[in-house]
């Protein structure tokens, strides 16, 4: 399933399944097929996910360093914080404009 989030204040995002299901959990939000995410709660929002993709970058980093030949490597295309990146950044355009972000609508 593919969700697309609407705001005035920038372009829509489409992110597939998989990765919506993942933001949504470190949110603590539960996904609907339509919803709403209002202005009252974006700062919050931001934070949370913005602290998630520091820490996944920590782990990874530890994991890549703890390797002796580097055997361990971990596939950079799964960074939460680079596949996130255009949500997130949604998020902070719809939060200065004071705009909510909508989907399935």
């Amino acid at each position: 399933m593919i969700y697309q989030f609407r705001s005035k204040a920038g372009p829509d995002v489409i992110m597939l399944a998989d990765l919506t299901m993942r933001i949504f959990g470190i949110l603590g939000r539960p996904l609907e097929p339509r919803g709403i995410l209002t202005v009252e709660h974006l700062p919050t929002l931001i934070t949370t996910l913005e602290t998630a993709i520091l820490k996944d970058l920590e782990e990874r980093s530890k994991v890549q360093g703890g390797g002796k030949d580097g055997g361990e490597k971990v596939k950079l295309a799964d960074r939460l914080g680079q596949r996130a990146y255009p949500f997130l950044e949604l998020m902070k355009q719809a939060n200065g404009k004071h705009e909510p972000i909508m989907w399935g609508v």
